[in-house]
């Protein structure tokens, strides 16, 4: 696959307006940004997350696309897009991976997602 270039950049947030610390609820929003650096449009086609809880215990979600949609990123322009992720303790690790259809070929390849910390701010009472 030389030439294609896809960037994934993630910017997770703490929603404290959804978020219940005497129920062990720690909701998390993240926003990804999809950059098709390529000459060549992609699609994305489906997701694979692997979430970690602070206590060890994982939960792997796969599924078509993103949000709903399976959008096509044209070369130099990027897809961006929120989500949430809600954890039974305040802090955790996601990780993934995206698989993409390269238009101009028809084969699919995947893009891995680094992980990034959700962590919720420590609270002093």
């Amino acid at each position: 696959m030389s030439g294609l270039v896809i960037e994934v950049s993630v910017t997770p947030s703490y929603r404290i307006d959804e978020s219940n610390d005497s129920e062990s609820r720690y909701v998390f929003s993240y926003t990804v940004t999809v950059q098709n650096k390529s000459p060549h449009s992609v699609q994305l086609m489906a997701r694979y997350w692997k979430i970690t809880q602070g206590s060890g215990d994982c939960q792997e979600v796969r599924g078509k696309g993103v949000v709903g949609q399976q959008p096509l990123i044209g070369p130099g322009q990027s897809f961006r897009y929120t989500s949430r992720a809600i954890l039974q303790t305040p802090v955790g690790v996601m990780e993934g991976a995206y698989t993409l259809l390269d238009t101009s070929t028809q084969r699919a390849f995947e893009v891995v997602i680094s992980p990034f910390r959700l962590a919720a701010p420590m609270q002093l009472h």
